[in-house]
């Protein structure tokens, strides 16, 4: 209980088993000279009521290779700690880089150790700790896109991951412990995932084709009426995930294939037998080039395949005649600015007390255009928000905070709760963070700029003001 307080660890971290690293079996302050499995701590005879003296943590190796602990003595003494200001003598240190750094033998030699890795990538000016990092800044020697790789090679056998950032006038590297998820999904979960959302859509595309529960009970081979929805909704959908999954692998990000989310059906309502698709992102992006590469394609790969699927749903669509005052078992879909251009195309202008009743397959493609507006909002970790990060870096949160609050005042003023879940959604699921990339200095090219505004522009034309009106008509 009493004593000095203990210093934060900074030796690197220790790597998942199965790696191919060997580690020694760590011990307590109070524990004895055997360690928690009762065996005994290599290199030392354990002497009976002798406290055990702690071996490094970062004391790995792998392939006879010493860990930088090793390299650097040990860092686990107990020295007090300091607060550090990121500056040079005379400079007033900026406020929003407050940290923590153990002083003495804790963080010198490893924080020695790693600038001499980084000496011949970065030209060091300062040094010191931001948060959990070790941060080093001055001026790169190299292209940042290839600083970035070198230095990943250096430092990923040490358990860390590099971090470019440029600010105050100079290049940042921040080592952070490694960042990266390794274990893999089996595939047997995709696999039945889908297949189960192959069934949950089969069963409401049959609802939305006027099958019955009852019906479908007496004949299941009624459930094939639901195949045409089935089939449009999930090949919108996997193409838009495909297009971030095939991005993504190109840019040697680590994603994950999609993750298919069933949702069992509701006769009567609006339930399409599926909450969409996921895919996980194991590690950060090597640069906003990746980031907006990868977060890009999937609403643009997906509006491919959506929009010829409302045009043919569209032709296989009936107008029907709505008397004055008759109300009719149907639910209204908003129309967008791009939908309603599509269907003056394809079904022309239509006559005074009419409307057009969707065939499943254009409804499929009406989802999927929803699903489409949806992740392009420039908020949180969704599309929009990944491409806004891209672009603008640091100002992602206020333009987070901004569209949420657009979201909101459309959900009160045209009285919409489908935006106002929405909103909420983004706020208690998602939040406003948005995780740096490894190069977060080389900027967007204009090419890919133009691309961010399309995206934009898509999403205005796209939105429709009320998607789902709470009256039936």
């Amino acid at each position: 209980m009493g004593g000095p307080p203990r210093s934060r660890r900074l030796a690197p971290a220790r790597p998942r088993r199965g790696a191919g690293w060997r580690a020694d079996q760590g011990v307590g302050p109070r524990h004895r000279a055997r360690g928690r499995r009762g065996r005994a701590l290599p290199g030392r005879r354990a002497r009976a009521g002798a406290p055990a003296r702690r071996p490094a943590r970062g004391a790995l190796s792998r392939g006879g290779r010493p860990g930088p602990a090793e390299a650097c003595g040990n860092v686990w003494s107990r020295t007090p700690t300091v607060r550090l200001s990121f500056r040079a003598p005379g400079e007033v240190p900026p406020s929003r880089w407050p940290a923590r750094l153990p002083v003495g033998s804790s963080f010198l030699p490893f924080g020695l150790f790693l600038r001499r890795e980084l000496e011949d990538v970065l030209a060091v000016e300062r040094e010191g700790a931001r948060g959990s990092a070790l941060a080093f800044g001055g001026h790169l020697r190299l292209p940042a896109e290839q600083a970035v790789e070198r230095l990943r090679a250096k430092l990923r056998p040490y358990g860390y991951t590099p971090f470019l950032q440029r600010d105050d006038g100079l290049d940042w590297v921040q080592a952070l412990p490694l960042a990266e998820v390794t274990a893999r999904s089996r595939p047997s979960i995709h696999i039945l995932l889908f297949l189960a959302t192959v069934a949950t859509t089969l069963l409401a595309g049959a609802f939305i084709s006027g099958v019955s529960p009852v019906a479908l009970s007496a004949d299941p081979r009624r459930i094939a009426s639901g195949l045409p929805f089935a089939a449009s909704l999930l090949a919108i959908l996997g193409v838009h995930e495909f297009g971030h999954y095939t991005l993504g692998r190109r840019h040697g990000m680590a994603v994950s294939l999609p993750y298919f989310l069933p949702l069992p059906p509701i006769p009567g309502t609006l339930m399409i037998g599926t909450l969409g698709a996921v895919i996980r992102l194991r590690g950060p992006a090597q640069s906003r080039r990746a980031l907006f590469d990868m977060a890009v394609a999937g609403p643009l790969a997906g509006l491919v395949v959506a929009i010829p699927v409302y045009v043919w749903g569209l032709r296989m669509s009936s107008v029907i005649q709505i008397p004055p005052g008759t109300e009719i078992a149907a639910f209204q879909l908003g129309d967008s600015l791009l939908l309603k251009l599509l269907t003056r195309l394809v079904m022309g202008p239509l006559p005074t007390g009419t409307d057009i009743l969707l065939h499943p397959v254009g409804l499929a493609a009406w989802f999927g255009f929803l699903v489409t507006t949806l992740n392009l909002i420039p908020a949180g970790q969704l599309d929009g928000g990944h491409i806004v990060y891209a672009l603008f870096g640091r100002r992602h949160t206020l333009i987070s905070q901004c569209s949420v609050v657009i979201l909101l005042l459309m959900g009160i003023v045209l009285w919409s709760p489908n935006w106002l879940v929405w909103a909420a959604l983004i706020v208690f699921l998602m939040g406003f963070h948005h995780g740096p990339t490894m190069d977060d200095i080389t900027p967007l090219g204009p090419g890919r700029r133009a691309v961010g505004a399309l995206a934009f522009v898509l999403l205005v034309l796209l939105l429709p003001p009320v998607p789902v009106p709470l009256s039936a008509h």
